[in-house]
This record gives structure tokens, C-alpha cells and sequence, in this order.
């Protein structure tokens, strides 16, 4: 056992000694994934701000003027243009002026409010901003209906629905965006990291020579491991600390779960990139295995973006092999929600399947045939 704990030792200061030497390493695994979840976690987002449209006001009166006004009062949609037809307003949205078009139609101020209505039409060319801006639309009109009236509301008419995120309050699309945005740089950057590793070895003959020596196939494996799984959980936690630090996410659930689930996660996309390494046996294979096997699966398949249940039966069964899935539901459940192990148990219960499993067909298949 001692001698066995030596010769792994002995493998991961070898491992460790070439992370030193090539500071590329460390500059991938520490520096890029700050810089990709800044650029990413400020230029995706859903919220509505600003978003320019054109008014085109048929009724001319000052209730219709003071609809306008409490409509737009928030900021969130502010008025670019005011038109004397939609034609007109089409043409500014063609160009790009407009994201959409108010149309107050005449006889607003003498309709009972009950019976009142207000078109929005929407620029849909953009999908996102579209969707967005049509929820956003209906909870405004309906707020801003609702002020126009003095005293109590009339009877059968008037109902408002007050809207609430329960877990984001403000709406924060950098709060349910940063999160899943976390578990896709780390799930790149692990598997990257060791995708070349006994590739290069391979590439470079060193291999042969580590073989020629004592050391068994779990050593080598487990040895090659432990240097990037500090890295890696070096490199979460910078991530994580940028998601609170720039982007004000907050922590409200269990701290050791969220260390368990990504320290297990890590050992997934870790031992990933050792099978993809011992399988193919060159760089750049190595590298665009690691790529495409990594980065497709963690943004489509996890519901980092695209929520799960709207996928196609087919993709959902697939979803429950891909560890970022449950690496995502860990991170939002505990930061945003407050969960903890008692909560999140089966998602850690299949991190962990997938990092033995991993793990495990990496060792079988890194044979002294490889070398």
C-alpha cells in the first residue's frame, strides 16, 4: 500500500512538474475561464431594458398621452418614435429603429376600461428579445391600464395579475444565466485539460518508459489526475467567485454540497478527458474529441440555456448522461434556492455514477498496448 501511494505520488509530481514548465497550462486553466464568463455573462442576457419603440397614438387624447406615459414610465420600453400611422412605424422597424410598435386606437379614452384595447407589435425576427418583450409587455399594459383608473376597480373587469420570481425577485437574467454558464467553462476546461495528457506521452515515447517502470495502470490514471483536479477546482472556485463578486449572485444553500458536487463533477470531466485521451492517442484528435464531446452537450443538452422539458422525448433521455445537467441543477438549487444535500441528493448520486464510470473505462482502456 505504502509503495503504491509512492509510485502515485511519484506520477502526479511528474504531472505536476509539466504544468509548471508550460505556463499555457495554467494560463488556460486559470485566466480563460474568468475571461469567458465575464464576456459571456455580460453579453447574454434577457432582460428588458431600454427597448426602443414607436408609438402611434390614433386617439390623441390625454388619457390615451397618459397611457403612453405610465407604459413606458418603468424605462423599460422607451418611445424612439411617435407616427401618425403603422405604415409609417413599420418602416422605422424595418430599419432596425424599433423593437416594436404601440397603437392606441381611437375611441381609447371614451371606452369603458373593462373593453379597452392596445396592440403591441413585436419585431419577431429576433427570437429571444421577442418572447421576452411579449411577457414584459403584457405585465406592463396590464399595470398601466390598471393606474388609469379612479377609485375602485369596475365589477368583472380590470383583474391584474401581479408577477413575482420567487428565487430572482428582480428578474436578473445574469442570475439564472451565470450559474449554468459556471458548469459549461468548467466542463470545457476539465476536459481539455487532460485530453492531452497521455496522448502527448504517447506522441513523445515518454510513455514506454513510465510503462517499463512498476507503476500499474491505476496509478498512472489516478496519478495523472490529481494535479488538474487541484487545478480544476482552483479554476471553479475563481469562476464562482466571479459570479459573486461581478454579477452579485448570492449563496443561500449548503456550502460542503456545493464542494462535493464540484469536486465530483470535476472527476467526470476530468476522467472524460483521460478515455478520450487513452482512446485516441494523438494531440489533435485528442483535442477536437475533447471540443466537440465537452462544449456541445453542457450548452444544448443541460438546460443552461434551452429548458429540458421543451426538448423532444429523444434529447430529454439523453440529457441523463450529460454530468452538466445535474452540475447545473446543483449550482442553481443551491445558490438561488437555498437547497442542500437533503434536496439534491439524486443529482450528486449521479455525478458521482458518472465519475466512476468514467474513471473506471479510462483505467480499462489504458492498456501497455496503447504505448
Amino acid at each position: 500500500m505504502r509503495a503504491s501511494l509512492t509510485r502515485l505520488g511519484a506520477v502526479a509530481h511528474k504531472e505536476l512538474l509539466h504544468v509548471r514548465r508550460d505556463p499555457r497550462t495554467l494560463i488556460f486553466a486559470l485566466v480563460v475561464p474568468i475571461a469567458l464568463i465575464l464576456l459571456f455573462g455580460f453579453a447574454i442576457s434577457f432582460d428588458i431594458d431600454q427597448l426602443p419603440i414607436a408609438v402611434v397614438d390614433q386617439d390623441r387624447s390625454a388619457e390615451s398621452e397618459r397611457f403612453v406615459r405610465r407604459l413606458t414610465a418603468t424605462e423599460e420600453l422607451v418611445v424612439h418614435h411617435h407616427v401618425d400611422s403603422v405604415e409609417e412605424a413599420y418602416d422605422h422597424m424595418r430599419r432596425g429603429d424599433v423593437l416594436a410598435i404601440l397603437v392606441v386606437p381611437a375611441r381609447f379614452a371614451s371606452t369603458p376600461v373593462p373593453e379597452r384595447r392596445v396592440q403591441l407589435l413585436i419585431d419577431g425576427s429576433d427570437g429571444s428579445t421577442a418572447n421576452a418583450l411579449l411577457g414584459k409587455g403584457q405585465a406592463l399594459g396590464a399595470s398601466a391600464m390598471i393606474s388609469l383608473i379612479d377609485g375602485p376597480l369596475p365589477e368583472g373587469g380590470g383583474a391584474e395579475l401581479a408577477l413575482l420570481g420567487v428565487f430572482n425577485p428582480a428578474g436578473l437574467s445574469a442570475w439564472f444565466i451565470v450559474p449554468g454558464l459556471a458548469a459549461y467553462v468548467v466542463a470545457i476546461i476539465a476536459v481539455l485539460l487532460t485530453a492531452l495528457t497521455i496522448a502527448r506521452e504517447i506522441e513523445q515515447g515518454s510513455m514506454a518508459q513510465l510503462l517499463a517502470t512498476p507503476v500499474g495502470r491505476a496509478e498512472i490514471i489516478l496519478g495523472k489526475l490529481l494535479p488538474y483536479l487541484a487545478l480544476g477546482a482552483l479554476a471553479v472556485t475563481l469562476v464562482l467567485a466571479v459570479g459573486f463578486l461581478v454579477f452579485d449572485l448570492p449563496l443561500r444553500g449548503s456550502v460542503p454540497t456545493l464542494v462535493v458536487a464540484s469536486l465530483l463533477f470535476l472527476l467526470g470531466m476530468l476522467g472524460q478527458g483521460l478515455l478520450i485521451s487513452t482512446v485516441t492517442g494523438s494531440q489533435m484528435v485528442a483535442t477536437q474529441v475533447a471540443t466537440m464531446s465537452s462544449m456541445l452537450p453542457s450548452m444544448l443538452l443541460s438546460g443552461f440555456i434551452f429548458p429540458i422539458e421543451n426538448m423532444p422525448l429523444p434529447l430529454q433521455w439523453i440529457t441523463h448522461v450529460i454530468p452538466a445537467r445535474y452540475y447545473v441543477d446543483v449550482l442553481r438549487g443551491i445558490l438561488l434556492r437555498g437547497n442542500g444535500f437533503d434536496v439534491l441528493w439524486p443529482e450528486l448520486l449521479a455525478l458521482g455514477v458518472f465519475a466512476v464510470a468514467i474513471l473506471g473505462l479510462a483505467t480499462a482502456r489504458f492498456s501497455r498496448e496503447a504505448a
